[in-house]
């Protein structure tokens, strides 16, 4: 391990070197959003003098405690716009640049969480990996400009582009191209991407997209105020004296988020914090926009895990009423959709697993393939393989269950999942590896070892990632069509 240096556009920064991979944590991309930037977009950073140390990671968006393993004993703070560079040694300019949007359902985790160490993908792939940290929960998806339009919404989003602008500006100086960038994430990560993809501000920051598990993700804009104003209540601040909410600590607004998800009622189907569509930053849904060829000039890498839903119930989990899965099913296909599909989700632990699986991430993901495949190269997955493990969740192929792979972080598993990785996994992981590089690089996933055919809405191929990897047409395609309201092209 040594010390190593490089000058950005606005300072140098001191980092280490270790693995053969030079590393340069806690790299602030903007103004500390506190005090009077609180609730406000985030603003270009200025120069430092000197050299900064960037040894440490900075710290993680305030949220609550012990949801996440990695939570415990890490530093939080509103002062959380930080990013994180995983550059190989080797670098010698035009590496192709891979950008990490953490999951958590928009409140929750941080780009510095162990299992999204970018070092083994930067030097097994000579990439240079960033993961970032954005705004969560009522820091950055509170939207209050539904309120007062001197505020802006989809703070948190902005922030992931305030991220991507200093990429684009800084990362020449790391070994990267600027202009071979490719974003990839997970959950409310991969749903940030999706509205990425149909923010004009976003525009031509990246060239390609990997998404995983997770597509467009909004809430309706009634919805975002009726939580803005409870909010507001919450803290007993008056609509005329926004301002007063500079004054309120981080605990507080964690405590009121807390009271807000229990007075309207959120479940782990509705969400209260999550992108809205918004005038000034995300005109339209973001499934609506990209088939419109709003990214039109962005490959696609997308899929789903088979079990998605199997991390988020217990045999403890409280059953929904059956008149609230109704009410889900009809929100989230349409009238005419719900009452075929009904059949498919019976009210058992089973049928809400099932009914996340499809409703939240898979069959969003295939609309949101189906739509950018009329204007770009789509490749699609779906990840079965699980452990041989009798404890759940991962006796299934549960969400997350991809990221250890994706990374290379394939000792993880035990932690994960109670069971050494076998040869088997160890060998899947360089298959999955291969193909998101090969994709970081040319915009598309097939190796050596895997010919991936391109997602059209003809043969819907799909790759299956398992014990063996194989191609399937159109997988669930009985499904898919009831879960497809007539007026719905998918």
């Amino acid at each position: 391990m040594y010390e190593t240096n490089v000058e950005t556009r606005i300072g140098k920064l001191k980092g280490r070197a270790e693995n053969g991979v030079r590393i340069f944590k806690g790299v602030p991309y903007a103004k500390p959003p506190v005090g009077e930037l609180r609730f406000r977009e985030p603003q270009r950073m200025e120069a430092w003098e000197g050299e900064r140390d960037a040894f440490q990671f900075g710290p993680v968006c305030p949220q609550p405690d012990g949801v996440l393993p990695q939570s415990e004993g890490v530093q939080k703070s509103e002062n959380c716009l930080y990013l994180n560079v995983y550059a190989p040694e080797e670098a010698d300019g035009d590496l192709p640049v891979m950008v990490w949007i953490h999951g958590g359902a928009f409140y929750l985790g941080a780009g510095s969480e162990p299992l999204y160490d970018g070092t083994q993908l930067a030097r097994q792939g000579k990439v240079i990996v960033v993961t970032i940290n954005y705004r969560l929960g009522p820091f950055g998806f509170l939207h209050l400009s539904s309120i007062d339009d001197s505020y802006s919404s989809n703070l948190g989003l902005l922030d992931q582009i305030a991220a991507l602008e200093w990429v684009k500006e800084n990362i020449a100086f790391f070994g990267g191209d600027r202009h071979h960038i490719t974003v990839f994430g997970e959950s409310a990560g991969s749903m940030s991407i999706a509205s990425l993809l149909a923010m004009p501000k976003a525009k031509g920051l990246f060239q390609k997209a990997i998404m995983e598990s997770g597509a467009s993700a909004t809430m309706s804009k009634k919805l975002a105020k009726a939580a803005a104003e409870s909010f507001l209540s919450i803290l007993n601040i008056d609509t005329n004296h926004m301002e007063r909410l500079r004054d309120v600590s981080d605990q507080e607004l964690l405590q009121a988020a807390d009271q807000l998800r229990a007075v309207m009622g959120e479940n782990i189907f509705e969400l209260i914090f999550l992108p809205v569509v918004d005038e000034k930053n995300l005109p339209m849904k973001p499934e609506t926009a990209v088939a419109k060829g709003a990214a039109k000039e962005i490959n696609l890498l997308i899929g789903t895990n088979l079990d998605e839903g199997a991390l988020f119930f217990t045999p403890d989990s409280d059953l929904l009423p059956q008149s609230k899965i109704n009410e889900i099913l009809e929100e989230y296909v349409g009238k005419e959709a719900a009452e075929t599909a009904a059949p498919l989700y019976p009210r058992s632990l089973e049928g809400h697993v099932d009914m996340m699986t499809d409703l939240i991430f898979w069959h969003p993901s295939i609309v949101f393939a189906s739509a950018q495949s009329r204007h770009a190269s789509v490749f699609m997955y779906r990840f079965d393989w699980h452990t041989d493990s009798e404890h759940p969740p991962f006796n299934k192929a549960a969400h997350g269950l991809e990221i250890p792979f994706v990374f290379g972080k394939i000792d993880s598993l035990e932690q994960l999942t109670g069971t050494k990785a076998s040869e088997e996994a160890e060998l899947l992981a360089k298959h999955i590896q291969a193909a998101w590089l090969s994709f970081a690089r040319s915009g598309n996933p097939s190796t050596d070892h895997v010919s991936w055919p391109d997602y059209d809405e003809d043969s819907r191929k799909t790759l299956i990632f398992d014990q063996e990897i194989a191609i399937e047409s159109d997988p669930y395609s009985e499904k898919r069509k009831m879960l497809t309201a007539s007026n719905q092209q998918v």
